[in-house]
C-alpha cells in the first residue's frame, strides 16, 4: 500500500466517456491520460498532453477512477509508458479487479506490461513521420487478447499496412485494426479497399469524435 501512496506518475487528465475505438468501443470507460509522449505523429489529436498536468499518486488516481461506476479503464497518453511507473498502475488497476486496456504507440518495450492488460499497440505508417520508431519486437510479447493498430493517412499507408498484415502474418497474432486520419482519409474509401482485398482486419472510426469532435476529455 505504501507504494501506491508514494508512487506518482504526471497525469494530463481523468475522464469518463465512451470508449471510441478498439473491440471495446461504446463502453463506458474511464481514460487515465499521462503526460509525456516521445513521438511526434503529424496526425497527433492529443498535442496538449506532451506537457503540463499534475503528479498524482497512485493510490489518488485509483480513487478518481473509483469514482465511476464502470469496470473499463483505459491508460493513454501521449505514450503512458514513457513514465516507468506506467508498470506499477496498470497492475495496480488490474489488481484492483478493473478490466485495463494500454493505448501505446508500439516504440517503447512491452515486454514487462502486466499480461492482464488488453495492450492495443500502434504499428506507425509512413504517414505518420515515425515509422522509424516501430519497436518490431514488442509482436512477440502480444497475446490474443491484445490488438494492433495501424492509423492510415492515404492509400500508401494502406498498402504498406497490407505488405506488412501479410509478410509478419499479423492475424496470426492477434485482432487488427484500421482507422483513418480523422478529417484526412475518407471512411468509406478505406472500407472499399477492404473490401474489395479482403483483409483480415476490423476497421474502426473513432466514435467519440463523430459525437464530440475533438478536444481534452473526451
Amino acid at each position: 500500500m505504501q507504494a501506491l501512496e508514494t508512487t506518482t506518475l504526471r497525469i494530463s487528465e481523468i475522464f469518463y466517456s465512451l470508449q471510441g475505438e478498439t473491440s471495446r468501443v461504446g463502453l463506458p470507460t474511464v481514460f487515465v491520460r499521462l503526460t509525456g509522449c516521445p513521438l511526434r505523429c503529424g496526425y497527433c489529436d492529443t498535442a496538449y498532453a506532451f506537457a503540463g498536468g499534475e503528479n498524482l499518486s497512485i493510490a489518488e488516481i485509483l480513487n478518481q477512477v473509483a469514482c465511476y461506476q464502470t469496470n473499463y479503464v483505459t491508460v493513454t497518453g501521449g505514450e503512458p509508458l514513457a513514465q516507468k511507473a506506467c508498470l506499477d498502475l496498470l497492475a495496480a488497476l488490474c489488481d484492483a479487479q478493473y478490466s485495463v486496456s494500454l493505448e501505446t504507440s508500439g516504440a517503447l518495450d512491452l515486454s514487462r506490461v502486466d499480461v492482464r492488460v488488453c495492450k492495443v499497440m500502434d504499428i506507425k505508417t509512413p504517414g505518420s513521420g515515425e515509422v522509424a520508431k516501430n519497436n518490431w519486437s514488442n509482436l512477440a510479447h502480444l497475446k490474443q487478447h491484445d490488438e494492433i493498430k495501424f492509423v492510415l493517412c492515404d492509400e500508401a499507408d494502406y498498402q504498406w499496412a497490407c505488405e506488412i498484415i501479410h509478410t509478419r502474418q499479423l492475424q496470426q497474432i492477434c485482432p487488427i485494426l484500421l482507422s483513418p486520419v480523422y478529417g484526412s482519409l475518407d471512411p468509406a474509401t478505406l472500407a472499399a479497399w477492404i473490401l474489395r482485398d479482403s483483409l483480415p482486419v476490423r476497421m474502426q472510426i473513432q466514435m467519440h469524435k463523430l459525437l464530440w469532435g475533438e478536444g481534452p476529455g473526451r
